[in-house]
C-alpha cells in the first residue's frame, strides 16, 4: 500500500513539474523575481531550460540536470587540519562522498554516508555534507529539530514544498529522495542531523559592486577569475570564501561571502526586530536570538540565498506554510532581500 501511495504521489509531483515547465516556457517572471536566490543569472524567458519531469519510475538522480561525467584528473587534494586526501571525483562520489573531518560529527548512518545506489538515491552527505552545514544552493540541516526535519521530508514527499522557480532542479530531486526513504531511514536522518549544532557560515559585506559570477547546474555561484566587478543592483551575490575548496573538494568547513546592497542591513534589522508595520517580529517564533524555538527552525547565519528562496517560495504558494504565509503577505521582494541579508549576518 505504501509503495502504491508513493507512486501516486510521484505521479502528481511529475505532472506538476511538467505543467510548471510548460508554463515557464511561455511566460517570463516579473522584474522583481529574485533569480539570484535560485543561483540564476537572468530572468526566466521562453525556451529556458527547466527542471525535468520526474516520472514514477525515475531514480532521484534522474530528476536533476544530467551533466557530462567529469574525467578524473587523479590529483589527490587536501584540506587543512586533516590527513585525508581525495581526488575531485572521489570527493563527489554520490554513494560515499569524501568525509574530510570524521571527528566533526557523530557516526553517520549508512543512508547519510552512502545513500542507496540501487535506487539512485545519493548520500545525504553529498549535498548537505556530513556535518549538515550545506551550501547556498541547498538546505542547512544541522541544528534543526528532528520533528521539523521529518515534517519537511513529508512536505517534499506530498508536494507541499517545491520551488517557485521551475529551473531549480534539485528541489525535485529532494522530493524524489523523500519519497524513496523508508520511515526508519527518515528517522535516522532526522536524529543524526538534529544532533549537531549549526555553525553560521556567512560573511556579509554591503557593497555597490560584486564579483562577476558563473552558476553551476544546481545553483552554486562561483566568481569568474580575472574579471572586473559588476554593479550589484538590487540583488545579493553569494560566493564561497575559497571557491576551489568548495567546488573541487566540497570543504564542509568552508564559508561564504554575501555581497548585499548598501543600507540593506539596517532595513533588514528593522523588519526582523520590529516588523516595520508590515509583518511581525521574527523572534516571536524563531526565538530572541533567531536560533530556533521548539520545532520552529533557527534562521540566524543561514545563507542569504537559502533564506530568500524560502520566503519567496512561501509568498508564491509553492512552499505551503500556514504559519509563515501571513508573515510574508505584505512583504515586497526588496523587504525579503533586506531580511535575508540581515539574517545571514547574525552570529
Amino acid at each position: 500500500m505504501r509503495q502504491r501511495i508513493g507512486l501516486t504521489i510521484l505521479s502528481l509531483i511529475s505532472l506538476t513539474s511538467f505543467n510548471v515547465g510548460l508554463k515557464a516556457q511561455s511566460m517570463q517572471h516579473p522584474p522583481d523575481w529574485p533569480d539570484w536566490a535560485y543561483g540564476l543569472l537572468s530572468p526566466l524567458a521562453p525556451g529556458d531550460r527547466v527542471a525535468p519531469p520526474c516520472p514514477p519510475t525515475a531514480k532521484p538522480i534522474e530528476c536533476g540536470y544530467m551533466g557530462q561525467p567529469v574525467p578524473d584528473d587523479g590529483i589527490k587534494r587536501t584540506l587543512p587540519d586533516t590527513s585525508a586526501s581525495f581526488t575531485r571525483n572521489e570527493a563527489y562520489f554520490g554513494y560515499g562522498p569524501a568525509d574530510w573531518y570524521p571527528n566533526d560529527h557523530p557516526l553517520m548512518p549508512d543512508i547519510v554516508a552512502k545513500g542507496k545506489e540501487s535506487e539512485g538515491l545519493q548520500a545525504c552527505a553529498l549535498c548537505h555534507y556530513p556535518n549538515g552545514q550545506g551550501k547556498m544552493e541547498n538546505g542547512h540541516v544541522s541544528g534543526l529539530s528532528a520533528t521539523y526535519i521529518l515534517q519537511q521530508l513529508e512536505a517534499f514527499e506530498n508536494g507541499t514544498r517545491r520551488s517557485a522557480d521551475p529551473r531549480k532542479a534539485n528541489t525535485n530531486v529532494m522530493a524524489m529522495i523523500a519519497t524513496r526513504l523508508t520511515d526508519g531511514e527518515k528517522q535516522q536522518v532526522a536524529e543524526y542531523y538534529s544532533s549537531m549544532d549549526y555553525r553560521p557560515m556567512v560573511r556579509v559585506i554591503e557593497a555597490v559592486e560584486a564579483p562577476q559570477v558563473r552558476s553551476t547546474n544546481n545553483g552554486l555561484m562561483l566568481p569568474v577569475p580575472d574579471m572586473p566587478p559588476t554593479p550589484l543592483g538590487q540583488r545579493i551575490i553569494e560566493v564561497p570564501e575559497d571557491p576551489e575548496k568548495t567546488e573541487m573538494m566540497r570543504d564542509p568547513r568552508g564559508g561564504f561571502i554575501a555581497y548585499v546592497p548598501v543600507g540593506s542591513l539596517v532595513k533588514g534589522e528593522r523588519l526582523v526586530n520590529t516588523g516595520d508595520s508590515k509583518t511581525i517580529q521574527c523572534g516571536i517564533c524563531h526565538g530572541p536570538d533567531h536560533m530556533g524555538l521548539g520545532i520552529v527552525p533557527g534562521i540566524a547565519g543561514r545563507t542569504a540565498s537559502y533564506t530568500m528562496r524560502q520566503l519567496w517560495d512561501i509568498k508564491q504558494g509553492t512552499r505551503q506554510s500556514p504559519l509563515m504565509t501571513p508573515v510574508v503577505a505584505n512583504l515586497s521582494a526588496e523587504d525579503m532581500l533586506n531580511i535575508s541579508a540581515y539574517i545571514a549576518s547574525l552570529p
